[in-house]
């Protein structure tokens, strides 16, 4: 049970995706309400939980998880160890090539990732590689649109996390690969805007390997209380640096192995009509 100042929190990101208006940081709230014993990290993850069981009140379904901050580099710059993860809602998903309002999304990015479905429960307290690789049914190439109901993207970890791992959109491809097949540590990843590249990487980009993420998750998950579950989507973490989404963008991610996936924009959102 969330503390009323937490709930405000709470609230504050809620009503910022709902009117589509940015909010300022939630961390100082967090941290007050953490005090001496409590844990920040902890308190986030208590905020996140609440929105997404509200979520699930208004009928939105959960289809998966996000993992976040799996590049070294962005973890140094927020001063963690470790990821972190979000919740994937059906309603979140979009169609490969499919025309996307900028405005469905506070202040977007996109990033490339690689993405398993899931065949087989993961549910034990400790899984490794080989639990992941049998429990996959397939991987695709994904594009992760992700955004920030906090303005101008001023986020801490704590942030981040409260905000749902900074969650927005994602588009799946349509052709899914064994994993036998691919080279998840090796296979490289070029993002393209009107030709040109925008954003390069490989899968070693996350923690080393996609699948060392999702071991990550599945563990995480289990701790607490949730388990992943045959049919849910895992985006496993970006292979290269976000890019930033402007109106009339069209992006198309190769991933060696995988194919392609393309996220197109509107040329204008609903903010702008």
């Amino acid at each position: 049970m969330l503390n009323p100042e937490l709930i405000k929190a709470a609230d504050r990101l809620w009503s910022a995706a709902e009117h589509g208006q940015p909010c300022p940081p939630v961390r100082d709230v967090i941290a007050q309400a953490a005090g001496a014993g409590a844990d920040p990290v902890a308190l986030a993850y208590a905020i996140q939980q609440h929105n997404t069981e509200r979520a699930l009140g208004a009928g939105r379904r959960l289809a998966g998880r996000k993992i976040g901050l799996t590049s070294t580099v962005v973890q140094r710059q927020l001063g963690v160890d470790q990821p972190d993860f979000g919740m994937l809602f059906a309603d979140m998903a979009r169609q490969d090539g499919e025309e996307i309002d900028c405005g469905d999304v506070l202040q977007p990015k996109v990033e490339a990732e690689i993405a398993l479905v899931l065949e087989r429960d993961l549910p034990h307290a400790v899984h490794t590689v080989a639990d992941v690789i049998r429990a996959t049914a397939f991987a695709l190439p994904a594009i992760e649109i992700v955004g920030s109901r906090i303005a101008g993207w001023d986020i801490r970890l704590t942030d981040t996390i409260a905000d749902n791992a900074s969650s927005g959109l994602f588009v799946l491809g349509t052709r899914p690969v064994s994993l036998s097949e691919l080279d998840l540590v090796n296979c490289g990843m070029s993002m393209e805007l009107a030709g040109e590249p925008v954003s390069v990487g490989a899968g070693a980009a996350c923690l080393g390997n996609p699948l060392n993420a999702a071991v990550w998750l599945a563990n995480t998950m289990s701790r607490v209380g949730a388990p992943l579950r045959a049919g849910d989507i895992i985006l496993t973490g970006a292979l290269g640096p976000m890019v930033t989404v402007q109106p009339g963008n069209v992006f198309t991610v190769r991933i060696e192995g995988l194919g392609a996936v393309t996220a197109s924009f509107q040329a204008t959102s609903k903010g702008d009509a």
